[in-house]
């Protein structure tokens, strides 16, 4: 287990920062801005499972921005990993235009939950950051789990 602690280095990693910020964009606006149909503001039904999932988003957010593994390759926009970073901040965008536009389907809410996980994931595979990919998919278990039960089950 040393060795495998050996191989990350604290280290600032500003493309890691830079998804954090692409991700949270659409965020700052929705603070500033509420959408027509803002259901995102309703009182939540899992404060217990939201807490959860503030705590894994600074860990993830630390993890990205923070750890490097020494084995990782130059960040490289060719890469299969990266180019789907990228779709999924792209979808991500899109359902935040949905959202916008007025629609809360569950298809909406979902993909407001999982596109910027599967981007924060897909990033964290690249990077070889297991770290960060592992409270990736524990961030992504809460997020989904607040989606589902404030907004689908409802």
């Amino acid at each position: 287990m040393g060795k495998k602690l050996k191989q990350y280095q604290i280290a600032f990693e500003p493309w890691g920062l830079l998804l954090f910020l692409v991700i949270m964009a659409p965020n700052f606006l929705w603070f500033a801005v509420p959408a027509p149909e803002d259901v995102l503001r309703r009182e939540s039904l899992t404060p217990h499972w939201d807490q959860a999932a503030s705590v894994l988003q600074v860990l993830l957010v630390l993890a990205l921005c923070l750890l490097k593994n020494r084995g990782a390759e130059k960040l490289s926009w060719k890469r299969p990993l990266i180019v789907g970073t990228i779709v999924y901040c792209l979808c991500y965008t899109i359902a935040w235009a949905c959202y916008y536009g007025g629609i809360t389907a569950p298809v909406v809410i979902l993909s407001l939950c999982l596109f910027p996980c599967g981007a924060f994931f897909l990033f964290s595979l690249d990077r070889k950051n297991v770290p960060a990919a592992v409270f990736t998919l524990l961030f992504a278990l809460c997020h989904t789990v607040y989606g589902v039960i404030n907004f689908i089950l409802e």
